[in-house]
């Protein structure tokens, strides 16, 4: 019987953190972005030890991060989420699955407009 690392074959994941509403807002800056998930991604149990199983490449205000073992999109999801509280904009960002695909996180603010007309009726 094969073992079961061997029956998951390395198959390369990528995933997408699209940053563009508050990078150009100039709220956050893409490059602390890209250092905080290389400093705080574990791989096999242990952080910062990258190698060359997770690169991590930024594109203007998005950052791509590929993986060459099992990671979890929900990982990369709460790793900004804990970002943003750390730089104290979490009140005012939220981490967003796009409809159109799959491995794309959006940073979108949260409606607050929405929420001020409802309190005046």
């Amino acid at each position: 019987m094969a073992p079961k690392a061997a029956a998951k074959a390395a198959k390369k994941q990528t995933f997408t953190i699209d940053c563009s509403k508050p990078v150009e807002d100039k709220i956050m800056e893409i490059q602390s972005f890209e250092k905080f998930l290389q400093d705080r991604i574990k791989v096999n149990g242990k952080t910062g030890a990258l190698g060359d199983v997770v690169q991590i490449s930024r594109e203007k205000t998005k950052l791509h991060v590929a993986s060459d073992i099992q990671m979890s999109k929900r990982y990369l999801k709460y790793l900004t989420k804990k970002y943003l509280k750390k730089h104290n904009v979490r009140d005012w960002l939220r981490v967003i699955a796009s409809n159109k695909d799959r491995n794309v996180y959006e940073l979108r603010y949260f409606n607050i407009a929405d929420n001020d007309a409802e309190d005046d009726e």
